[in-house]
């Protein structure tokens, strides 16, 4: 069978495996102890930054400041009376009534009195604090996880989850891809923004294009592997954190390049060649440099132009210089009609390094 090389323009691709992952995640727990009395969300929701998730017993913190705030009333009653005493008897030292060391004695005393009373403002400050912590709110928008403790259970202060809150829009992917790979991606990412498309296994069609965020600082001696993460708008929320997913890195675009159904590329002691049918229909071997592969297409850097005949099957019969009966390939389409090799290919090239499918 023979098949016509043609011009496509073929995107070369990385092609790798990745999970994905909410861009932010926050775990909430209580930053004190105490009885949770109001839980005030559904399950699986969404929530803005700021609303209303818990409430944890007011009532002893409450009290603490209560407490506080009455000894800080009592300290700066203490304090200005301290300081009268002590400016009176500055007065009266000065006058030569009393003596300095009298004087110095109601100095000590109006600045332990101050002392007391600064420490009273710090407590007050903390119990409010501590009150404003009776108050759980969400830290970040994003959906709510499962709840973790129900109303009524007693919760300590930074040990107990009470749930999870993950943001899905924007999101992320988590990825790697082979150290072979790694000065491609670099000389995209130097050349502006990287696309990466997501696809999920079992959803054909859909596609979730994005953009390289993020390239580690080292590669992994143990699997040669670097890791990288992309970022997807993720709109209609069709990605979500734990997919297993297929990723695709776009490193460039070869307009109008050469290709031919992989099995026209053979290997011989000299190289990899291609048996070309000439217009007489007689055989010819033509050494070529293969470019990119995927799937069934490879681009022919060099070697072979497009309108050209090649052969696709049974090259073990062909003999240099000899007739070749022709008769071209044919592949079935979706529709249940039929296509020409050459007018049926892939449109999509692996990149050198690339990561094998699976």
């Amino acid at each position: 069978m023979t098949a016509v090389a043609r011009h496509q323009d073929v995107p070369i691709e990385i092609k790798t495996f990745g999970t994905m992952e909410a861009s932010e995640s926050v775990t909430v727990k209580p930053m004190l102890s105490g009885e949770l009395t109001t839980v005030a969300f559904r399950e699986g929701e969404d929530v803005k930054e700021g609303t209303l998730l818990f409430e944890i017993d007011p009532r002893p913190y409450q009290a603490a400041l209560n407490k506080t705030q009455a000894s800080l009333a009592r300290n700066r009653v203490i304090m200005k009376n301290a300081r009268k005493d002590y400016e009176r008897y500055l007065q009266l030292a000065k006058e030569g009534l009393v003596s300095q060391e009298q004087a110095e004695g109601y100095r000590t005393r109006a600045e332990t009195a101050a002392a007391d009373f600064a420490a009273d403002q710090a407590g007050v400050e903390n119990a409010r604090t501590q009150l404003s912590y009776c108050t759980i709110s969400a830290p970040i928008s994003g959906r709510l996880g499962a709840l973790a403790v129900d109303q009524g259970n007693v919760v300590k202060a930074n040990e107990t989850p009470l749930v999870t809150i993950n943001k899905l829009i924007p999101i992320r992917a988590t990825f790697t891809i082979p150290e072979q790979s790694l000065s491609l991606v670099q000389q995209r990412l130097a050349a502006g923004p990287m696309t990466v498309a997501a696809e999920v296994p079992g959803t054909a069609g859909f596609s979730e294009k994005g953009l390289v965020s993020f390239l580690d600082n080292t590669v992994d001696p143990a699997t040669g592997t670097i890791r990288l993460k992309g970022q997807f708008a993720n709109e209609q929320r069709r990605l979500w954190p734990g997919q297993f997913v297929t990723l695709s890195l776009l490193l460039e675009v070869r307009e109008q390049a050469v290709v031919v159904p992989s099995q026209a590329v053979q290997t011989g002691q000299n190289g990899q060649f291609v048996f070309v049918v000439k217009a007489d229909k007689t055989a010819e071997i033509r050494p070529v440099v293969p470019g990119p592969t995927y799937d069934a297409i490879t681009v022919i850097d060099q070697g072979l132009q497009a309108g050209e005949q090649v052969v696709i099957d049974g090259q073990m019969r062909v003999i240099p210089g000899g007739k070749v009966e022709t008769k071209t390939a044919k592949n079935p389409e979706k529709d249940g009609k039929e296509k020409t090799a050459e007018e049926a290919s892939p449109l999509k090239a692996a990149a050198p390094g690339a990561a094998p499918e699976r």
